[in-house]
C-alpha cells in the first residue's frame, strides 16, 4: 500500500459463506503469486494488491492471536449524517497503471474463491485528471511519503506477531454532484479549505474539511494516515462517488477523524463535505503481511 500514486483499482468487498474458511484461507496465501504471474509480463503496469481480513473472520479463519487492535467498524450517527457499518469479511484492494491487469486479477481472485465467499462491494475506480476527485479538487494531498509513509501505515514491535501489517478502513461516498456544482467556486472552495486551481491551503477555513480533518498529537505533531482514495463512477446511472481508503499503524487515528467529521467538535460542526457526500459502506480490516498469508495459507 506504500508506492505512488495508481491510474487504476479494483476494491472487492467480500464476506465468508459458511465452510468458506479453507479457500479462502488458500486463496488469500495465493494472492502474492498471483499478483507476481498476472503482472510478470507487464512490469510497467506496476500491478498490486492489498489483502485484508476483518474482525469477525479472523478467527474462523487464523484462531488466536490476532491483531491487538482489529475489530469491527463503528457506525457513526451524527445531527445530520451518518457513517453506517456494512458487512465485510474480506477485502482486496488491487491497484496498477492499466485497468486490464486490475481486472484480470480481481477476475482471478473471485474464481479461486468461488463458493467460499459472496461479493457484497465491486468497485473499479480511476485516476481523474491530476490526481482529483469528482468534484474537481485535488486529493490525497497530505499523504506521507517514503519512511514517513512506511511508519503511518504498517505496524511495528508494538504487536511483534503482525509486523509489518496494517490497519485499514473502506468507505464508499456519493456525491451529489449538481448540488456541488451550483456552488460558486469560491463557496467550495471554503468547504474543502483549498484553491480548487492551484491546490494550496487557504490561510484561514475554520470548520473546512481539511481543517476538520488535521488532527494532532498532545506534543502538537499532525497524527496522519496513508490514503489510497480513488473515484469512481457510472454517468449513466448518475453515480460519482469516491471510494476511501485509509490504513494505519493505529487504527485509532482514522477513527477519531471520523468522529470529528460525522460528529464534530467543541470547535467545528461537522464536515461540510458531508452536506455532498454521503457514505454508504463502512468495514474495517487488518491487512497481514505478505509472509504470514503465505505461512498460514494451509
Amino acid at each position: 500500500m506504500v508506492g505512488p500514486p495508481a491510474a487504476a483499482a479494483v476494491f472487492l468487498v467480500l464476506t465468508l459463506e459458511p465452510g468458506g474458511e479453507a479457500a479462502a484461507r488458500e486463496t488469500l496465501g495465493e494472492v502474492e503469486a498471483l499478483t507476481r504471474s498476472i503482472g510478470f509480463g507487464h512490469p510497467e503496469g506496476r500491478l498490486t494488491c492489498v489483502s485484508g481480513v476483518g474482525a469477525r473472520a479472523w478467527e474462523p479463519l487464523y484462531g488466536s492471536p490476532r491483531p491487538a487492535a482489529l475489530r469491527p467498524f463503528r457506525e457513526l450517527a451524527g445531527p445530520r449524517h451518518r457513517a453506517p457499518a456494512t458487512p465485510g469479511d474480506l477485502l482486496f484492494h488491487i491497484r496498477a497503471q492499466r485497468p486490464d491487469l486490475c481486472f484480470a486479477l480481481a477476475a482471478e481472485i473471485v474464481r479461486r474463491l468461488g463458493d467460499a465467499a459472496r461479493v457484497q462491494d465491486e468497485v473499479q475506480a480511476f485516476a481523474y485528471f491530476d490526481s482529483r476527485n469528482l468534484l474537481g479538487f485535488v486529493d490525497g494531498t497530505e499523504n506521507p511519503v517514503g519512511d514517513t509513509a512506511a511508519d503511518t501505515a504498517l505496524v511495528g514491535d508494538e504487536d511483534p506477531a503482525f509486523h509489518g501489517g496494517s490497519y485499514a478502513v473502506v468507505q464508499k461516498y456519493l456525491h451529489d454532484v449538481d448540488a456541488w456544482e451550483k456552488l460558486a467556486v469560491e463557496e467550495q472552495e471554503r468547504v474543502i479549505g483549498r484553491t480548487k486551481l492551484t491546490n494550496l491551503e487557504l490561510d484561514d477555513a475554520p470548520g473546512s474539511h481539511a481543517d476538520v480533518n488535521t488532527l494532532t498529537a498532545p506534543d502538537g505533531s499532525e497524527l496522519r494516515v496513508l490514503r489510497g482514495a480513488m473515484p469512481f463512477g457510472r454517468p449513466g446511472h448518475g453515480e460519482f462517488g469516491t471510494y476511501f481508503i485509509a490504513y494505519a499503524r493505529d487504527p485509532g487515528v482514522p477513527d477519531e477523524m471520523l468522529r470529528r467529521m460525522f460528529l464534530g467538535t467543541t470547535e467545528t460542526g461537522p464536515d461540510p463535505l458531508l452536506d455532498f457526500s454521503r457514505a454508504v459502506t463502512g468495514t474495517a480490516f487488518f491487512v497481514p503481511s505478505a509472509g504470514f498469508l503465505r505461512a498460514n495459507s494451509a
